[in-house]
């Protein structure tokens, strides 16, 4: 049966199941992270996201976190009760709530972002022409050429 399923497997299943493996490798640094920074990854997903001066409506949180709109709210709260986001009517809709990134906030997620954004082992690992090859393919992919 487990050839049947290699045989239907194409190149991009294979590089999938790689780039998992390669992500699961990661999970112990990047939950130490977590930890030591007191975020969970919802609020961290979310701060990676917004930017300062640029507020984005809360359901467009929702969105990027794949959840309910009333699951945002707690996220949200956590994250302004520690000064990192902060919250603002919509200038034509009051009812609406954008959100923004504080300084404070910039910082912790510089911070962070430098710590997760060291590349694992396996990927300096390849020569110089295969970080390259590889980045050229994912931008590609990702429509970022």
């Amino acid at each position: 049966m487990a050839t049947a399923i290699r045989q239907r497997t194409t190149p991009a299943a294979e590089a999938w199941g790689l780039f998992w493996r390669l992500f699961e490798a990661q999970r112990p640094k990047v939950m130490a992270i977590y930890r030591e920074s007191g975020l969970t990854p919802p609020q961290l997903m979310t701060l990676r996201r917004l930017e300062q001066d640029h507020p984005v409506p809360m359901s467009e949180v929702a969105k990027w976190l794949a959840c309910d709109a009333s699951n945002v709210t707690g996220i949200i709260d956590r994250l302004e009760d520690r000064g990192l986001v902060r919250r603002r009517d919509a200038p034509k809709d009051r009812r609406m709530k954008m959100l923004e990134l504080t300084p404070a906030g910039a910082e912790v997620r510089e911070e962070i972002g430098q710590r997760m954004g060291v590349p694992p082992e396996p990927l300096t690992n390849l020569s110089l022409a295969d970080q390259r090859a590889l980045r050229d393919l994912l931008r590609r992919a990702l429509a970022e050429d």
